[in-house]
Order: C-alpha cells, then structure tokens, then sequence
C-alpha cells in the first residue's frame, strides 16, 4: 500500500468537542494544575542546583524527576489548552509524532527514576556506612543518564514502528493528546507488532521497575525493623516516605486507568486518562517539601537571598 506523505497529514483531537462548556472548565483547570506544576516542579529544580546542602543523591534524582516533570507536562498540556479554546482542533504529522515520542520517552524515563530512587533509599538504610562510597556522584549521574537513556530508546523505538504506517482514513483521535496506541489505531494495515512492542514496553517500563521497588522496600523494611529504638525506626521511614507516597499515587492512578470497569461513556475516560498525566507531576512538590525541614531550609535560604538582592538594588537605584 502506497504510503501518503507525510506533510499532508493532519489528525483531529476530538477531545471534549461535544461539550464547549466542559472545555472551557477543563482549560481553567489544567491552566491552574500547569502553573502549580512548574512553580512547584521548577522550584524544586532551582533548589537542587543552587543549595549545596542538597548536594546529595536523593536529591540529585528529586532534580531530574522534578526536571522531567516539567518537560513531561510541557509537552502537551499548551497545546491542548490552545485546543479546548480553538474550533479548529486539528494537529500536524510531524507535531502529533513529536508530542507523542516525548510524552511517551519521558513516561519511561519517571518509571526508571522511580526505581532508581529505590534503589537510594535501600543503600541508605540498609548500607549506612558505605552509602557514601556506594552511591558516588559519578554512579549518580550514571544512573541518571540511563534512565534518561532508556526511556529515550523505548520511545525511538516505538515511534520508528509507528510513523512506518499507512494512514488513509479521516485520522480522528478520540482524545486530548496525540497517545501512541490510540495513533497507531488509526492506521489502515494490520498493526500487531506495534500492540506487541507497547505491550512490551509497558511490562518492561512499568512493571519491572514496580517490581525492583517492591524488593528494595521488603528488604527496607526488613532493616528498619530490626532497629532497636523507635526514634530510629521513626527517623529511618521518614527518609523513605515522600518516595513511597510518589510511588504509590503514580501507580494507583496506572492501575486505576487499566483495571478499572470499561465505561460506555468514552468522555470519562479521556478525563481519566487527562488527570492521570498531571496528578503525579502536580503532587511531586507538595509530597517531597511537605515536612522536609532541608526543603524548607533551602527555600528559606533562596527567598532570604533574593530579598537581599532585591532590597541591594532598590538602593543603588533610589
């Protein structure tokens, strides 16, 4: 079957467009939940390189999830604001593959992170004397790198099989954002390689990392709880909790998204499906800074400064 060129494809983002008023609502909504996202997720980010007290492993990841978080949500929540208030709701080829490989490279990547935090925690509790030296910052930044590395080529991968498809029908996407099955769904040839490669990659991506944070955990817990005093057990959960919390959100709202009761009615779905992509990064700020008194400080410390700066400049200029 004879390809079409690319440059003359265009696929519309049927969204909510059966229901104006919800739109505008929806627009308001994630215009808010995108503000808190960056506020608190860059915040978070300028903190980590600006504090050296933050200097540490922990932290390091907390940078690159919070990073991720931002460049994740950015990837599709502008465009999909300028939608719900657009009649026109169509998107380009090459725009709908762009948001789809980041959006899809990025949710590998939380996933790796995630595991990789894991993994933090473990040496921190269960190898105290050696976590220096175990977790050095070349390790660090290695670690890092990879799971930036993987998420990256899960995402070439898939988008390489998906752009090899013929599309010939009208190409309406019933959802906000460009989603890699529901565009390969599209395709007028049979794309059973495609479905298996996804499903691969979510096993891969989203349950082995699930499954490394689950032994990490058991063997955390087995740790703590041989620890004599309960300050020190006390003391040892509270470095592990924001982490858990973030674990346990993220992965509710996957399995909340896959296990749940096929609704007839697909706009609830794709409201589903929405606030799934932004609950996680929205959360991550709140979660980690909530009752972390070297979060606080660092904010302390950068607000502190920046009036200082700020009272400096107002008297060279008066």
């Amino acid at each position: 079957m004879e390809r079409t060129n690319w440059t003359e494809i265009e696929f519309i983002l049927q969204g909510l467009s059966e229901y104006p008023r919800a739109e505008k609502l929806l627009f308001a909504t994630c215009l808010v939940m995108y503000l808190v996202i960056l506020l608190g997720n860059g915040t978070l980010v300028i903190l980590t390189l600006l504090d050296s007290r933050l200097h540490t492993p922990m932290y390091l990841f907390l940078g690159n999830l919070s990073f991720l978080y931002i460049w994740y949500t950015s990837s599709f929540i502008p465009s999909m604001l300028i939608h719900f208030l657009s009649k026109k709701k169509t998107i380009s080829f090459t725009r709908c593959v762009v948001q789809m490989s980041v959006s899809y490279s990025l949710g590998s990547t939380e996933c790796v992170l995630l595991a990789v935090m894991a993994y933090d925690r473990f040496v921190a509790i269960c190898n105290p004397l050696r976590y220096p030296i175990i977790m050095s910052k070349a390790l660090c930044i290695q670690m890092a790198a990879l799971a930036w590395g993987l998420g990256f080529f899960n995402s070439l991968t898939e988008t390489i099989l998906a752009i090899q498809l013929p599309f010939c029908g009208k190409n309406v996407i019933n959802h906000f954002v460009c989603e890699i099955l529901a565009f390969v769904k599209l395709a007028c040839t049979d794309i059973s390689l495609n479905e298996i490669t996804i499903m691969l990659g979510n096993v891969i991506f989203l349950f082995t990392p699930l499954l490394l944070i689950c032994i990490s955990y058991i063997f955390i817990l087995s740790t703590v709880l041989r620890i004599n005093s309960a300050e020190g057990r006390k003391k040892a959960f509270s470095t592990c909790s924001a982490h858990i919390t973030v674990v346990t959100v993220f992965y509710e709202t996957i399995l909340f998204m896959y296990m749940k009761p096929k609704s007839k009615d697909s706009a609830f779905n794709k409201l589903i499906a929405l606030f799934y992509g932004v609950v996680t990064p929205m959360l991550n700020p709140i979660i980690y800074s909530l009752r972390n008194t070297e979060v606080h400080g660092a904010l302390r410390k950068l607000v502190s400064r920046h009036w200082f700066w700020s009272a400096v400049v107002t008297r060279l200029a008066g």
